[in-house]
Formats: structure tokens, C-alpha cells, sequence
């Protein structure tokens, strides 16, 4: 019975003892697993020198070069992508291998590519060995150029293309380009085919500047500053421009012509003052672009173009290659696409921007033509004459707007208890504290005596205004301009000044100011928008973008400083609204300027009543005393402010330039 007892017992022994064995073996492996050197220290060092170059740190494998080797080979490789490309390196599953005596580490390797906020990503494997005979470093990493660049070999070096973004177009009323890529010539001289036909770099070089009219000491020394085989541009000429014979040019010994395209606008003067220009990116524009603009690139340099430069730039497309030093074969790791410039809308109307350009086009004196739309403060036109010299007079000038303000001084009286047919006494002249203020020579004597206020306006009698000045005191002035439009400070998203009036003048400077002259200052764009909220029936803000974008920060534009010049109301209320009554009675007697005043040469003009008011403004000295010529008007849905900087008066000066531009 025990022996029965033991035999049925005997398997049960067998089974436990097998599982003892089994469960020991099992420990006994996961024991050597478990007591493995952890490899992960190893990739972590390899990461950080691929990350900055040094490799001292790093545990090798006998047969790798040494670190200072490998410290150069990946500068060599690297250097291409220029010294703000910047790389991460990540390490990630560290995978050991069944015999324990190898390993392999996942890393992942970001670079910060320039130019682009697109980073540069790739997947690479580091090999690790292991050594049993070293307790301090127990594994070292196998070098292979791959971890550098996927399937990098000998020879090949990285490198980063830039490639420049399409700029945006401009665009006017309706999406009309009104700036975009136009055919030019590069005309200058090609120093290598003259060095190549034994010319005389100097001879030629001057050649060409006096072929173009421009200085030829100036250029002979650039010529001679250039290497000897550059290409020294003289002149950029748009196709068809002409004023040049670039086929003439062209057969000039040593001269070359290189075709390209530019951003233009329609014509070479078309809003140039508005508009900038676009041209290589300057020193400075390179400097304060902090990496994204670089030498070689074309940027804004002036007007809208430069202040909006950032949106019209676009963001440029990168290539990153491996290219064979010796080859040249280039392969592709990375290509980020140029994005394009986002367009820039502007309100400005071609037919009209051109059409007052042509107006102005034979006057010397500095002058301009602004249009406005009363019904949405869309600035049409902001026109320029030759005289401005290349600034614009048109939108940041600062002139005494003489008796065209006295459409302010009118709703000034009209807020203080006057009506258009108040009487007002019109004298020949009035003297305030010694000052004897006078009307303009000629002033009809049937215009004299106790007049309507429609009368005085009329016929612009300066003794009337200054004889009721006092119902414009403490501030109203200033009031009754804000309340047209005629902000102190303002910011437009372009350089813009509207115009200042003083606030509390008294004496003779009230008396002038009620008259526009004294300390009111005043710009054509400002005078458009008097006429423009009087035609509106409303307050109205001028715009020129649409809608308004995100501009550069430009300190250093030179208009962005005139248009902040005299700007001190910053901390003023808003401004009391126009009322349509208010509006009804100035455009009531601004229609009697052209009825019975003095620009009946309007009456006739085409299209609806014409409401209009004049202005002449002396300045200089009384031996030199000269006269600014102004004219504003609106014609339906049109407000427009003439301005010629030295004239006769406004009615004979400005006035016929109002009236070609409106009947055009």
C-alpha cells in the first residue's frame, strides 16, 4: 500500500522538479538582461556631437577617425547650410540585439533650415558595439557618414538654395495692376568683353554715361572699383521707354544689355511718389530684415512698396541638396516652394491717377491733384507734378490752403448762430491789433458792403471771415476741421498728413487762421477730404489700402516723417460729426462759388452741378511775397483738391487745371 502510495507520487515529483528547472533557467536570462550596460548613455553623446560638431565626448569604436577628424568632416559636410542653420538630435527606441554585443539607436535629426520656418526632418540609425572589457564605457558608437545626411557619401556636401518668392502685384480700382513684373534692360558695361577687345575700361565706361546723360566721373569710378571681369549696371531701362535707344546703346564698345523683368507700375512717373519703387535690397534693409532678406534679394525702397514689403515679398523657397564636390551631382533632401507675395489693394483709379498726371504734367512749381470718393473716402487719385521733385506733395505736403479753408471757418460760423444768409459786412480792408488784412486785388465792388454770408463765401471776402472770427474762438475752429475730415493726428496705413490748426490762437494769428493762412497748415490730400465730407454729408476718413494690412515699420522713411510732423492731437476727442444740415448749407455755398464767385469757369463743366471753393495763400517775404494756388471742388460722387505751389491765384491758376481734370 506505500509502495502503491509512492508510485502514484513519483510523476508529481518529476513534474515539480522540471518546472524548478525551468523557472531557474528563466531567471538565469532575464538575470543577463537585466544586467546588460544600458547603451542609451552612448547614442545620447553621439547625438550631442552631431548637434555641435564636438566629438570628444564620445565613445568610438576603434576603427573610427579621430574626434578632431570627425569634427572637420561634418563642418566640411555642413557648411553649406550656412552659420544660422542650427541642428537637433533626438534619441529614441535604443533596440539591443539577441546577443547582447550590439545595439541600435533610433535618432531623429532636425535642422533649422535658413530662410524658411519649414524645418528640415530625417529618420538615421546609430550603431553601437559593445565592450566587455571596458566597465566605464561599456558601449561605443560605429561612425558612418549617413548619420550626417540620408545616403550621404564621400565627396558630397550639403547646401541650401534660396529661392525668391513672386512678388505680389499692386493693384488699384477693380484688381487693376497698377504695379507688376514688366521687360527691362540692365544696360552697363561689361568689363570682361572689353578687357577681351583691349578697350579702355575708363574711355568706355564714360562713353556710356555721357551716351546716357548722367556723370561720368561718378560712374568711371565705379567701373574701376568693380572686378575685372563685372558687369557694372549703368541705367535700368523699361522695354519701350523712349527716352532711350538701347539698340544704340547696345553697339557702344564694351556695353552690354541683360534682359530681365522688374516690378513696375504703368508708366515710369505713374504714382511714383505713392507707389515706391522696388530694387536690390540695401544694406540697411538687409540689416533690419534680421535674416529675411539677404543681399541679392529685391526688396521695397520706398513709398507703399517698401512700407508693405513684408506682404509683397512673400516668403521665399528653399532647396536643401547633397552635391558632389568634384561632380557636381546634386540630390535633393529637401524643397520647400517659394511662397508667393500677397497682392496689395490700393483705391487708387488708373484713368483717374493718369489723367491728373497728365494735368500736371508741363507745370515746374511743385503741385498736385487728390480725388476722393465722399461717398466711401476711397482716395482715387494722388498725383503728383514734375516740380515735387519726387516727393509727395500730393499726400504729406504742408501749405497755408489760404481761402479753400474757409470752408471750415463757414461751418465754424454756422455751428456759432449763422445761416448762409446772415448778412456779414464785407469791407475793403479790416485791421486787427495793427495788422491791416485786405481782400485780393480786383474783389468785385459789387461784392462790397453788407452781404449775405453765401456772398461773402462766394466771392472769398478775407475781411468778412475775419470780422465774424470770434464766433470760431476757443477751440471751435479746430472743431468745425475735424468735423470735415481735417484730423491733426492721424494714421492712414500710408504716410499721410491731413492738416493742423491751431486751438486757441488770438489776435492777428486767429484772424489769419479764419482766412487759412497764419499757422494752419494744410495738404491737397486733407483739402480733398474738406470737399469730400462736404459732398458726403458726413465726416469723412480718407483710405488709399484696402483693406488696410500689416505694414513694415519704416523710421527711416523720410514721408513717414513729414506725415508725422505737426501731427500733436493725438490725445484729442473724437472729432463732433458733420450734420446733414451743416452739410446742405457749406454745399449750398460752395455751388455759389460757381454761380456767382469766382470759378464760373466750372459751370460749364460736363456732368452734374459742380460745388467748388477757391484759395490763394502768400508766402515769403513782403520784398518776395508769391502765392500758393488752390481749388477744391465735388462733382457728384468726386471731391478734388488742386494745389500749385506758386501761381497766380487759385481761380486762374488752379481753377483751369480743376477744370481740364474734371472735364476729362
Amino acid at each position: 500500500m506505500r509502495a502503491a502510495r509512492a508510485a502514484g507520487r513519483a510523476p508529481a515529483r518529476q513534474w515539480m522538479a522540471t518546472g524548478v528547472l525551468v523557472a531557474l533557467a528563466a531567471t538565469a536570462l532575464t538575470a543577463c538582461s537585466a544586467g546588460a550596460p544600458d547603451a542609451r548613455p552612448a547614442a545620447e553623446a553621439l547625438a550631442r556631437a552631431l548637434e555641435t560638431g564636438d566629438f570628444d565626448a564620445v565613445p568610438l569604436t576603434a576603427d573610427a577617425p579621430a574626434p578632431a577628424a570627425l569634427a572637420a568632416t561634418r563642418a566640411e559636410v555642413v557648411e553649406g547650410l550656412g552659420e544660422q542653420a542650427a541642428a537637433t538630435v533626438e534619441v529614441g527606441e535604443v533596440t539591443l540585439a539577441d546577443d547582447e554585443l550590439t545595439a541600435t539607436a533610433g535618432l531623429t535629426v532636425t535642422w533649422d533650415v535658413p530662410w524658411t520656418d519649414e524645418a528640415w526632418t530625417y529618420a538615421t540609425t546609430a550603431q553601437l558595439v559593445r565592450d566587455e572589457d571596458d566597465d566605464e564605457q561599456p558601449w561605443r558608437a560605429r561612425w558612418t557618414l549617413p548619420l550626417l545626411a540620408p545616403d550621404l557619401v564621400p565627396g558630397e556636401q550639403l547646401t541650401v538654395t534660396r529661392r525668391p518668392a513672386a512678388r505680389g502685384v499692386v493693384l488699384g480700382q477693380g484688381d487693376v495692376p497698377l504695379v507688376e513684373d514688366r521687360p527691362v534692360a540692365r544696360i552697363g558695361l561689361d568689363k570682361a568683353h572689353v578687357a577681351e577687345g583691349g578697350l579702355d575700361a575708363d574711355a568706355a565706361a564714360r562713353a556710356l554715361a555721357d551716351a546716357l546723360g548722367t556723370d561720368p566721373e561718378a560712374y568711371a569710378q565705379r567701373v574701376a572699383a568693380a572686378g575685372p571681369r563685372a558687369f557694372v549696371e549703368a541705367i535700368v531701362v523699361r522695354s519701350g521707354d523712349p527716352a532711350y535707344d538701347v539698340p544704340a546703346l547696345d553697339a557702344l564698345p564694351g556695353v552690354g544689355v541683360v534682359p530681365d523683368v522688374l516690378p513696375l507700375a504703368v508708366t515710369r512717373t505713374f504714382a511714383r511718389a505713392i507707389l515706391g519703387t522696388v530694387g536690390d535690397a540695401t544694406a540697411e534693409i538687409v540689416e533690419a530684415s534680421e535674416g529675411e532678406v539677404v543681399a541679392g534679394d529685391k526688396a521695397g525702397l520706398s513709398g507703399l512698396q517698401r512700407q508693405y514689403d513684408a506682404q509683397l515679398r512673400g516668403t521665399p523657397g528653399v532647396v536643401v541638396a547633397a552635391v558632389g564636390a568634384e561632380t557636381g551631382a546634386q540630390r535633393v533632401l529637401l524643397t520647400v516652394d517659394a511662397v508667393p507675395g500677397q497682392p496689395l489693394r490700393t483705391t487708387l483709379d488708373a484713368t483717374l491717377q493718369q489723367r491728373a498726371e497728365d494735368v500736371l504734367g508741363g507745370l515746374e512749381p511743385a503741385a498736385a491733384i487728390v480725388a476722393v470718393r465722399p461717398s466711401t473716402g476711397e482716395v482715387l487719385a494722388a498725383a503728383n507734378g514734375p516740380g515735387s521733385g519726387g516727393l509727395s506733395t500730393a499726400t504729406v505736403g504742408q501749405y497755408a490752403p489760404g481761402s479753400t479753408f474757409k470752408v471750415v471757418s463757414a461751418l465754424a460760423y454756422l455751428r456759432g448762430g449763422l445761416t448762409p444768409d446772415s448778412t456779414v459786412s464785407c469791407l475793403p480792408s479790416l485791421t486787427v491789433d495793427g495788422r491791416t488784412f485786405q481782400n485780393f486785388p480786383g474783389y468785385p465792388a459789387a461784392a462790397l458792403g453788407d452781404v449775405p454770408l453765401r456772398t461773402a463765401f462766394a466771392n472769398s471776402c478775407n475781411t468778412a471771415f475775419i470780422g465774424a472770427r470770434d464766433l470760431a474762438a476757443d477751440g471751435a475752429l479746430l472743431a468745425a476741421a475735424r468735423s470735415l475730415g481735417l484730423e491733426p493726428a492721424v494714421d492712414l496705413g500710408f504716410p499721410a498728413f491731413l492738416g493742423t490748426v491751431p486751438d486757441g490762437a488770438s489776435g492777428t494769428a486767429h484772424a489769419a487762421s479764419v482766412i487759412g493762412q497764419g499757422a494752419v497748415l494744410a495738404s491737397p490730400l486733407g483739402m480733398a477730404t474738406v470737399a469730400a465730407s462736404v459732398g458726403a454729408g458726413r465726416t469723412v476718413v480718407p483710405y488709399l489700402v484696402t483693406p488696410p494690412e500689416q505694414a513694415t515699420d519704416d523710421p527711416d522713411d523720410a514721408d513717414a516723417d513729414a506725415a508725422t510732423d505737426d501731427a500733436d492731437g493725438a490725445d484729442l476727442p473724437p472729432a463732433a460729426p458733420l450734420t446733414a444740415d451743416e452739410a446742405a448749407a457749406l454745399q449750398s455755398m460752395m455751388r455759389a462759388v460757381v454761380t456767382e464767385g469766382g470759378a464760373t469757369l466750372l459751370a460749364d463743366v460736363p456732368g452734374e452741378p459742380v460745388l467748388a471753393k477757391t484759395g490763394t495763400a502768400q508766402f515769403g517775404q513782403d520784398s518776395d511775397l508769391r502765392n500758393h494756388a488752390w481749388m477744391i471742388a465735388v462733382q457728384g460722387d468726386l471731391a478734388v483738391a488742386v494745389f500749385v505751389g506758386e501761381g497766380d491765384y487759385g481761380s486762374t491758376t488752379a481753377g483751369p487745371l480743376l477744370q481740364a481734370f474734371l472735364a476729362g
